[in-house]
């Protein structure tokens, strides 16, 4: 399959060969894609909510009420959860979230997201993203002439500063190094922009050659 090749100014700049094995799936499994960005934020998440149990509250021992005669229920304690202030029943407790996920699937997962992308007419491959200077307006405006408003952008193996601290201050852009490639920026945002030095990452990564 081959790609446009695009400037950072809209000028065409050659093609660019990808693998259909990666960017060319037809049927796109839903199902794995829903299996991976789970896996991604359950390895996010804290865990570190916490409520304090019964024998965690700080309440006093004594007896409050007397053991017969009050037309109530017998009681001992105000620690107990009925009460206010007391400990709270079967709540949540410092644990980790995270589970497995075979890599097979993640990697089949990416592979997926890739295609959506190409097969939504949602990607677009850049020559490189470099700046001489870190103005966000000129960033901005060569993104209004390539229709990019709502993007994840792939560099190559290191992002450029320059290109880096222009693109921060532009909302719904994120910037990657190809190393940072994953599924759930890939479908948060509407279009994927990689370099042309990104796709030859992705490729060494599904190839699990040492350049990746």
């Amino acid at each position: 399959m081959e790609l446009a090749v695009k400037t950072l100014a809209g000028k065409a700049a050659g093609n660019i060969t990808v693998d259909d094995a990666i960017f060319g799936i037809d049927e796109i499994r839903d199902d794995i894609l829903q299996r991976t960005v789970r896996w991604q934020l359950a390895r996010r998440q804290a865990g570190t909510h916490k409520t304090k149990s019964r024998g965690e509250v700080n309440r006093t021992t004594k007896k409050y009420i007397r053991q017969k005669g009050s037309g109530g229920a017998r009681h001992g304690s105000r620690n107990a959860p009925i009460f206010v202030g007391g400990g709270i029943a079967h709540g949540p407790r410092v644990r980790s979230h995270a589970h497995d996920l075979p890599k097979k699937v993640r990697k089949m997962a990416l592979a997926h997201a890739l295609s959506s992308k190409v097969k939504g007419e949602a990607i677009l491959v850049l020559d490189d993203a470099v700046l001489t200077s870190a103005k966000t307006k000129e960033l901005a405006g060569q993104f209004a002439g390539l229709g990019i408003e709502n993007a994840l952008i792939i560099s190559g193996s290191a992002v450029d500063e320059n290109f880096a601290k222009a693109a921060r201050n532009i909302p719904n852009i994120d910037v990657l190094p190809v190393a940072g490639l994953n599924v759930y920026d890939i479908l948060r945002r509407k279009t994927l922009v990689i370099t042309k030095e990104a796709a030859e990452g992705i490729q060494a990564r599904f190839d699990g050659s040492k350049e990746a």
